[in-house]
C-alpha cells in the first residue's frame, strides 16, 4: 500500500499523476481476476491506412491478459511461402488462389484461438465481401462477439505512406494501393475509421467502438 501512503500525503495537482497509477493497476488487476470472455476484432481496409499498426497496438488492451492473439495476413503470407517477414514476395505469390489460401488460414487459426479461450484480432484487406462475412461467421462458430472496423482515407495519403515503408511485412507500393481504389468493396457493414489522423488518434476512436460494443 506504499502508493496508497504517497497519495495520502499529496494534495492538489500533485495527486494527479499518482492517482492515474494507481487506478491503472487496478484496472490491470481487474483483468486478471475477472478474465473477459473471447472476442473477435477485424480491422480492414487499403494498404496504408494503418491496419497492422492500429491492431498491434489494440491487442494487448483486448480479452484477458495478455491480450488477443494477432493475426496479420501479410506474415500469413510470409510464413505460406516459407519467407520471413520482411522477405519480399513476387507477383505470383498474390494470384487470387494464393490470396485464398491466406485467409482460410486466418480463419482457421483465429477458430482454434478462439476455441482455446483467447481473444483474436485480424488485419487484412478484407476486400471482398465474402471476406469479411466469413470472419464474422467465425466469431459466431465459436460464440464469440465480433466487431469489424473498416480503416479509411484518401488515396493520395496511402501512397505516401506504403512509399516511406522500410522492413515491413508488406509488399504493397504505391501502384498497388493505385490498383485497390478501384476496387469494388460492396457494403461495408463494419465499423468506418477515419484514418487520416495519427496513429494514436485512430487508436482512440477503435477503443472507444470497442468498448460501446456488446462483449459477450
Amino acid at each position: 500500500m506504499v502508493a496508497s501512503d504517497r497519495l495520502a500525503q499529496l494534495s492538489g495537482r500533485a495527486r494527479a499523476p499518482l492517482r492515474d497509477e494507481m487506478e491503472s493497476y487496478l484496472a490491470s488487476a481487474r483483468r486478471f481476476l475477472q478474465p473477459a470472455a473471447p472476442r473477435l476484432v477485424g480491422v480492414g481496409g487499403l494498404s496504408g491506412t494503418g491496419k497492422s499498426t492500429l491492431a498491434a497496438g489494440l491487442a494487448p488492451e483486448i480479452g484477458a491478459p495478455p491480450g488477443a492473439v494477432h493475426l496479420r495476413s501479410d506474415v500469413e503470407r510470409k510464413l505460406l511461402f516459407g519467407k520471413s517477414p520482411e522477405a519480399p514476395l513476387d507477383a505470383g505469390a498474390y494470384t487470387p488462389e494464393i490470396s485464398r489460401t491466406v485467409y482460410a488460414r486466418l480463419y482457421e487459426k483465429a477458430a482454434i484461438a478462439l476455441a482455446a479461450g483467447r481473444s483474436v484480432i485480424v488485419d487484412a484487406v478484407f476486400a471482398r465481401p465474402g471476406e469479411r462475412a466469413a470472419l464474422a461467421q467465425t466469431a459466431r462458430a465459436a460464440s464469440a462477439p465480433f466487431t469489424g472496423l473498416w480503416l479509411e482515407a484518401d488515396p493520395a495519403l496511402l501512397k505516401r505512406r506504403v512509399a516511406q515503408r522500410h522492413g515491413d511485412a508488406s509488399d504493397a507500393g504505391p501502384e498497388v494501393v493505385e490498383e485497390q481504389t478501384g476496387y469494388d468493396v460492396g457494403e461495408i457493414d463494419w465499423h468506418r475509421l477515419d484514418a487520416s489522423g495519427s496513429q494514436a488518434q485512430t487508436h482512440d476512436a477503435a477503443m472507444a467502438v470497442l468498448e460501446a460494443e456488446p462483449k459477450g
